[in-house]
């Protein structure tokens, strides 16, 4: 018995490939060392060049991005005249903090950018672009967003006056307006942002959407020379009924439950969608009467088809039965398309 140790060297690492043979004759063993070395020399060739060719196309790779990138660079420098690779290098250092500074823009576009945040996002910014986060424009556009009208906007501005500062001061009117009333239109009127006249205040809570809405209902409830000129700010004509309605209760809520209050207002609301649709009334031949009933019937009909505890539905055969009798000379379609949109958008004063 023959024991036969080949070492062949498999790279460049310095390992080696053991082969052990046992064989009872000494030239056959000694032709299958051989041939074995063969095929781990053939592997050993082979893997080099795979190596080889793998590092030449990846050289080949990054001479060619290079080339790229450098040509790239330079017909951007010469059609826009600005060299945008080095424009940017400059600015590698801030990319890397996450921002790019405002002050290295445009004011035009820096302005536009700060335009999009709230006052408290606004505020945080003017710690570190102070000049521009405190410029007036931005500020007199978030005060005419968030409050369409003031009185003191159609007046000349007092010295040391800043829209920030006016900002501020609407926003604790608010959140006054919204624990109280009352004190809260006191602070606007004793601030000067406001005027102590019923179509001013009607114009104010008409533009703003910061008051809540069952402290307003309070007030409008007290305050009904108030309520007549907020309801002379709405315009319905060409409004389909439902709709006009749904927009009117969308600015003054309706109360939680049947009382003199919402007859009120469906009142004023009858008289002043007649007024905004004359032609459309002579066509129909409706009155302001019969547009009150047409409102409560409405009213109903959206309880009886949203309420979950309403288990038998109003057929539409049953609301134009019951609508033509309580107000009469009402087309039957006019009524059907009533009923039609109400039950496809739903409730009128949700």
């Amino acid at each position: 018995m023959l024991h036969v140790r080949v070492v062949v060297p498999l790279g460049n690492a310095g390992s080696h490939f053991n082969l052990t043979f046992l064989h009872f004759g000494f030239l056959p063993g000694l032709q299958m060392g051989q041939g074995l070395w063969r095929v781990a020399r053939n592997q050993q060739l082979q893997q080099e060049g795979y190596s080889e060719q793998g590092y030449l196309s990846r050289e080949q790779t990054r001479r060619m991005a290079a080339s790229s990138i450098s040509n790239s660079s330079h017909r951007k420098q010469v059609q826009g005249g600005i060299d945008i690779y080095h424009l940017l290098k400059a600015r590698k250092s801030k990319e890397q903090e996450g921002f790019i500074n405002l002050e290295m823009l445009p004011p035009e576009l820096s302005f536009t950018i700060l335009s999009y945040l709230n006052a408290t996002d606004l505020c945080l910014a003017s710690c570190v672009w102070q000049d521009l986060a405190n410029d007036e424009l931005l500020w007199q556009g978030l005060c005419k967003s968030t409050w369409g009208h003031c009185s003191i906007y159609n007046k000349n501005p007092p010295i040391g006056f800043s829209f920030r500062k006016l900002y501020m001061q609407l926003d604790e009117g608010s959140l006054t307006f919204n624990a109280n009333p009352d004190e809260g239109v006191n602070y606007f009127m004793s601030k000067g942002i406001l005027d102590d006249s019923p179509k001013e205040i009607a114009k104010f809570i008409f533009c703003t959407r910061t008051l809540n809405w069952k402290k307003l209902r309070i007030y409008l409830d007290e305050r009904r020379d108030v309520l007549d000129d907020l309801v002379t700010l709405h315009n319905f004509r060409n409004q389909f009924l439902p709709n006009a309605l749904r927009e009117f209760f969308r600015h003054i809520h309706a109360p939680e439950e049947r009382g003199e209050y919402l007859e009120t207002l469906i009142t004023k609301f009858s008289h002043r969608f007649c007024a905004c649709n004359p032609d459309l009334m002579r066509e129909l031949g409706l009155s302001p009467d019969a547009v009150y009933v047409l409102c409560y019937s409405l009213i109903l009909l959206s309880i009886d088809l949203t309420s979950p505890h309403v288990k038998n539905k109003m057929s539409k055969r049953e609301f134009i039965r019951n609508t033509r009798r309580a107000a009469q000379n009402i087309s039957e379609d006019f009524v059907g398309h009533l009923y039609d949109n109400i039950y496809l958008i739903g409730h009128v004063a949700a």
